[in-house]
Parts: structure tokens; sequence; C-alpha cells
């Protein structure tokens, strides 16, 4: 589909014509309006919208559905919030918002002039209201993702008539991999519709694309492109990630234009079959200090010019072979080793890092189990003070009574059953490394108070009085709590919880995490590092289903037991190495489950369980149709239905 307006600006005596036909006798007859337009209006017919009247059971996601949309997809609206605000500055008053959209059409974050928003609120074109074409018929939202492409949808080209005041452009997201990942659009009154709103839409995708593929293949080895070596930079630019053989594994649209593929190629060719060039010639050109860009040639002959990026590897040969490889520098990084694959874990580990060794608190969210502690662990381990102490204080654990003196220590004889010696307490024990405040929601007021003193003049005075102390730490708070309903709740204080926060990280419970069977494989390897132990397919099917209420606790201790009870001559973990508790659960479990009031979200999160158990079977369709409990042509037919964000 073309790259404009649907009707591609059909005269409006012909488009009136065409709503005529489609309100009086169901159908529009050939050739009166955009042969594009006529399918996106039978579509939305087909899903039996009446185009005079009003939308009915659309789904609107709550607060908290529209928040765990928004923690799903924390990696594109982090990239897209601040390309946003700068379209948001380019439009400002002229009667229009900025709004971005999942890949299942919910609307996720809208900015805007407040006159049109009010008019937008009335036909829920606002944040939590669902925007695919089965629910609203013809809009740029909805049929950008249905068609994948960008497109201008104007006035009465709308489907539904209570739209038709509306000018909206959007395209679509895509992420290196070649997925949907949602949708970007402008949209404001069609009276006021400027022609060049479809190249701004398209350039601020291009623009987030770009951030997305930076993010994601950051120790990936990486060609940037372009007809003319001054292009290279630009946003204009081809980008394309390699793996460390020479598989092609991410790449922008730009990328797959310049060398004639497919989205369908990405994970499915070489550098070999991309170029005349191979991954000996491209490791050399990394190994010298300036890589200035360089002319390559397509198979055809023409020629591109490249850059070749490894900014964060290092190259070595492989051990035995002439074949040179990449090897990520990071991987002795303990925050590296944390990253097995999951998208929000590589956000929250990449945010970690810009503020790793800077004077600003971390504050760890997350439900009991998730790998807090871990996680705090590994940002000191990886940062600056790695070689001072590392100080973790549970402030759930420790009585009332005890956790002043705990942290703050004490004088000798500063109370009944003090030590003779006195004690330097937590705080003071931390200096030049990092204290980490286990769930620090349940901190007493009172200490609350004092330790705000100390992190506000950075001395501590132990209890029974004396000079202060001056201290330097850094500081790394976590909780499963909601700091802001404690707040509310008058349990916690507000100057504490915004000098704690200076960079808050979210981290998905397992049942959420995309990387199961990675963390089975590492988590095994830590428990038993001279054995190579892997699941029974159908168990690792299972482990890739079930919820996992404990998270990261549950699946370790189950591991832990399996590895105690495998023999030795055994190299394959079964249903009998299992607690048997653990294997009712297992057997018994259906997908992940999460509380869904639509039926969006049951479709994705089926599509999501679909997906992990045919890469726990290491892509053998039959052994995934096993599983799952299906024919194998029944998953073929699921595979095609897949949404293009979830292919």
């Amino acid at each position: 589909m073309p790259a404009q307006s649907l009707a591609t600006r059909a005269p409006g005596s012909r488009l009136r014509e065409a709503r005529r036909q489609l309100l009086t006798a169901g159908e529009v007859a050939d050739g009166l309006i955009e042969a594009s337009l006529r399918r996106s209006w039978e579509r939305s017919r087909g899903y039996g919208l009446v185009p005079a009247g009003r939308v009915a059971g659309a789904p609107h996601a709550s607060a908290a559905q529209l928040a765990r949309a928004l923690d799903r997809q924390r990696e594109l609206a982090s990239h897209a919030q601040p390309v946003m605000e700068f379209l948001f500055e380019q439009m400002r008053d002229t009667g229009s918002m900025v709004i971005l959209a999942d890949a299942q059409g919910t609307l996720l974050r809208a900015m805007g002039d407040a006159g049109f928003a009010s008019r937008a609120q009335r036909v829920a074109l606002r944040p939590g209201a669902n925007w695919h074409e089965q629910w609203r018929g013809t809009n740029a939202i909805g049929t950008a993702l249905t068609d994948g492409a960008p497109v201008v949808v104007h006035g009465g080209e709308h489907y539904l008539e209570r739209n038709g005041f509306l000018a909206c452009t959007a395209a679509p997201i895509i992420d290196p991999g070649g997925r949907v990942l949602g949708v970007l659009d402008i949209s404001g009154d069609q009276r006021s519709f400027h022609p060049h709103t479809l190249g701004l839409v398209r350039l601020a995708v291009r623009t987030i694309e770009q951030k997305l593929f930076d993010a994601r293949h950051a120790t990936s080895l990486r060609l940037r492109l372009h007809a003319q070596p001054e292009g290279i930079g630009s946003v204009a630019e081809g980008l394309v990630a390699l793996s460390d053989d020479g598989w092609l594994i991410g790449a922008n649209a730009a990328a797959l234009a310049m060398l004639g593929l497919s989205r369908a190629d990405v994970g499915a060719s070489t550098i070999e079959r991309l170029l005349q060039l191979d991954m000996a010639t491209l490791c050399a050109w990394c190994r010298q200090a300036a890589c200035a860009p360089r002319a390559v040639r397509r198979h055809d002959g023409s020629v591109l010019w490249a850059r070749v990026e490894a900014s964060r590897g290092v190259l070595a040969a492989s051990q035995g072979s002439p074949a040179i490889r990449l090897q990520a520098a990071v991987h002795s990084d303990a925050l590296a080793a944390l990253d097995t694959g999951d998208l929000a874990m590589q956000a929250a580990i990449g945010r970690a890092r810009r503020v790793m060794d800077k004077p600003i608190s971390l504050l760890l969210q997350g439900e009991s189990g998730v790998g807090k502690e871990v996680f705090a662990r590994a940002i000191h381990a990886s940062g600056m003070r790695r070689d001072g102490p590392f100080v973790a204080v549970n402030c759930a654990a420790l009585p009332e009574t005890m956790i002043e003196a705990e942290l703050f220590g004490y004088r000798p004889g500063a109370f009944t059953g003090a030590s003779r010696d006195g004690a330097p307490g937590r705080i003071r024990e931390a200096h030049g490394g990092t204290l980490l405040l286990d769930e620090i929601g349940d901190m007493p007021l009172v200490l609350q108070t004092r330790l705000l003193r100390v992190l506000q003049d950075r001395q501590v005075v132990p209890l029974g009085g004396g000079k202060p102390v001056a201290v330097d730490f850094r500081l790394v708070c976590a909780t499963h709590r909601n700091l802001r309903a404690e707040i509310d709740a008058g349990r916690f204080r507000e100057d504490l919880y915004y000098r704690l926060n200076g960079l808050a990280l979210q981290l998905p419970p397992l049942r959420e995490r995309q990387d199961k069977l990675q963390m089975v494989a590492r988590m095994l390897r830590d428990i038993l590092p001279d054995r190579e132990l892997q699941l029974a397919p159908d168990l690792a099917c299972a482990v890739a289903r079930y919820r996992w209420p404990g998270n990261l606790r549950q699946l370790n201790s189950a591991l832990c037991t399996a590895c105690a009870l495998i023999d030795d001559s055994e190299a394959m973990i079964d249903w009998v190495h299992l607690p048997d508790d653990l294997v009712d659960d297992l057997r018994g479990a259906p997908a992940v489950r999460e509380v869904v009031d639509d039926v969006v979200d049951l479709r994705a999160q089926a599509a999501r369980t679909l997906k992990q158990v045919v890469q726990s079977s290491g892509g053998n369709l039959s052994e995934a149709a096993r599983c799952l409990g299906i024919s194998r042509n029944t998953l073929y037919r699921k595979l095609r239905g897949l949404p293009s964000s979830e292919t």
C-alpha cells in the first residue's frame, strides 16, 4: 500500500458516493475509491461494524492494565518518548496530538493541544483505548498495523462517521528483527491537515527504529550503509547487525531496501549472501584504530559505502580454526551475565549501566524472588566500587528494635546488652563500596528520618552519641511494595522516597520473561559447573508455560533439588528429578495466566506462549506440537495466524 492517503485524495463527490453505496448496499463499486481504502472498509464491515453506529464493546484498558502494557513495552516507550516530545514541540498550537500505540492497537501515550485533546476524548482517542481496525474500523493506527505500512486517513475516509472530523497519519515501528512493535501517529482536525505530516511521522519513526537498533545491538558487530559515504551516520543510513559467525540478526528498513531483502531474511541470511564480503575482512577492519567508510559491492556489482563497528567487543581468533569470531568483552561483566535474552531485563541493565558510576541512587522494584539483590550485586561488581565492600541489609528481616543499631552502629554501653566494644554499623561498613537496603518499604518511619539525614549530610552518628563519621557509599534500595501507595498511606516519607529514587528500575517477574530456558541453562551451569545438563523436551515446555509464583527463587530451588537427585551418569533432567508438588503444578499448569479483561490481551498471551514453546523445542515444530497437544498442521495454522509482532 502506498504511504499516502488511502483514497489518494479522491474528490469529495466520489468519496461521498462511496459512503452512500456502503451505507445503502453494503459494498462499493469498483474504481470509485482507491483499492486499499475499499479493502479496509470491507475488513471493517466484516468485523460487524456499522459506519453510522457507535463503537460497541471496544476494549479500554483500566489504569492497572495500561500500566502493565507500558511495562511490557518499556523499551519502545522509553525510546519513543523524546521523539514524541520533539514532534509535539513542532506541532504545538496546531490543534493536534502525538500518539504511541502498541502492536495490538492499544494507545499507550499521547500528548497534544488541550483544545483538540478534549475533542479527541469524545471518540476515545486517549491512552488505554484500542484503535485496532476490528474495533474502530478504518483509521490510521489500526490500518497501519493491518497493512504494515505508513498511511494517512483523512476525514470521511474513516469507516466510522463519528471519526470523520479527524485527519490521522501513522506509521508502524519495526524492531531490528522485523517485528512490528507499535505505531506512531499524529492526529488532528481534518480541516487543518498538512501534507508534510506524513514525512514528519516517517522521519520520527525512522529515528525511533535507529535508537532501538543501537540499544538492541550495542554488543553486536554492526554495519552502517549508504549509497554515499556522507550518508553514513544520517537518518537515511541502513543498519545491519551480525552474529559472531556472520548471520544477519538485525536490520532496519533502509538496509533491507538497499540489500533487496525482506523482513523474513533477518535470521536467514549470512553476510556473504548479502555482499561480496566475509567476516574475516570485517573483523580485520574492526581492529584498525579508525574505521572510515569503505566501498563494498553487492553481488550485482553495484557499490555501497559501509562503516563497521564493534564498540563493546574484542576480536579473537577461534581455537583450531582460521575463522575469526567476535567475542563480547562484557561477557566477563557481572551485569552482562544477567542478560539471557529478555528485552525487559536488557532495558534495565542498559539503564543501570548509564548511572552505574554516577552519584545517583537506584531503586529496584519487583515482586519477591525476581532477583533484586542479585541485580544489585551485579551493579556493584561491574562498577568502579567493585573492590569496595558490598553490604546488604534486609529491613524486613530485622526486629524493629535492632534496625537502628544495625544500621547506624553504637558506642560501648549505649544500651542494655550492647557489646563492650560498640559496633560501627552497616552504613559505616559500606564506606567505599555499595549499601543495599533491601525491602526499604518495611523500614519504620522514625528510622526513615535518620536515614534521610545520613543521606543528606553523608555522615552518621552512632547510638549513644559521639562525633559524626563521614561515609561514602553507593546506595541501592529494593522493595516489592508500591512506595507511592505507602506514602499515601502515611507509612513512607515522601522526601526520603525522592532521595532514594534517583533512578527506578522495574525487574520483570519470571512469568513475563522471554528467556526462561536460557536462565535454566545459566542456573544449571552455576549449580554444577562441571556437567552439561539440559531439560527433557516435554519438561522444558512445561517450564516455559508455568507461572512460577516464586519467581527466580522458586526456579533455582527446583533446579538445586534436581541436581541433587540426578545420577552422575545422567545428562538430562526429567520429571523424576523434581519435587512431587512442583510436578503436580507443572503438569496441571496452563499457559501463564494474568488477569485480563479483554480478548486482545488473551490473544497476545496465547501468541507469546506459542512462541515460547516453539523456542524451547529448538524450532522443532513436531516436538512443539506434541508439547502443546495439537497436530503439526494445527500448529502451522496457529503460527501463520500470529500477529506480525509475534512472528
